[in-house]
């Protein structure tokens, strides 16, 4: 309810400005990495406003500073790739179930941060999207991958199970793995209400491949999931 009122609040806004610019910046030669990500985090601010939508940042400090890294989120909603960007001050990606990527809208965020899509129905597909983020991570891209895989209205805060095969790129990149908790997100745009609502993103302490390499995808997926659930049960308790 509140992404269509924002959407409905801004429109000749969308129409006019937003989206133009966006396809000017997807198009542009040579691509613009940084200031395309500056234009979508303008984007994100102005739908807090529009929203009434506040997000407090926590843990920024735990970000690597060099080289590049995959965080992995909980998944509350349709809100939580842009909570994340709001926090995140430099360029990330984020690998995305190809039928949302072309929702109204998505399909331009997603070209923006050159995002990937993965199709969840074809394994061989599925596969190349997990080596290409390997390789692109090698060379210093950050990317936002969500290990549930979905979500729906009642999960609220709770937790489903990790899907060990998204941590494979990681695996595959011997980068550091930052688990990020989000709280309250689903909030801001899966519920009937417009009234204010406040949400939080914490950066968790960052996992080095030293920690993990010699563990099976399914043991960091359990670790990965345990270190977000602490950090849950700590403060909502």
């Amino acid at each position: 309810m509140r992404f269509q009122y924002i959407i409905i609040k801004n429109f000749f806004r969308i129409l006019l400005r937003i989206l133009p610019a966006m396809h000017h910046l997807i198009k542009a030669n040579p691509f613009d990495e940084e200031k395309a990500y500056a234009y979508l985090r303008k984007v994100v601010l102005i739908m807090h406003r529009t929203g009434r939508i506040r997000t407090q940042i926590f843990g920024v400090e735990n970000l690597p500073k060099e080289g590049g890294y995959i965080m992995y989120p909980n998944h509350q909603g349709r809100y939580d790739g842009y909570a994340v960007v709001h926090g995140h001050d430099r360029p990330c990606s984020v690998v995305m179930d190809k039928k949302r990527s072309y929702f109204p809208f998505v399909r331009e965020v997603i070209d923006l941060v050159r995002g990937k899509r993965m199709d969840l129905d074809n394994l061989r597909q599925s596969m190349t999207i997990i080596n290409e983020v390997a390789e692109e991570v090698k060379q210093g891209r950050r990317f936002l991958i969500f290990p549930e895989g979905g979500y729906d209205k009642s999960k609220k805060n709770s937790l489903w199970e990790f899907k060990s095969g998204c941590f494979k790129a990681s695996m595959k990149s011997r980068t550091p793995i930052v688990p990020v908790v989000l709280i309250d997100t689903y909030k801001a745009m899966d519920i009937s209400y417009l009234g204010p609502v406040k949400t939080q993103v914490h950066f968790l302490e960052p996992i080095s491949y030293e920690e993990y390499k010699d563990m099976k995808t399914v043991e960091i997926a359990r670790m990965v999931k345990k270190r977000i659930q602490d950090k849950l049960d700590e403060i909502l308790a």
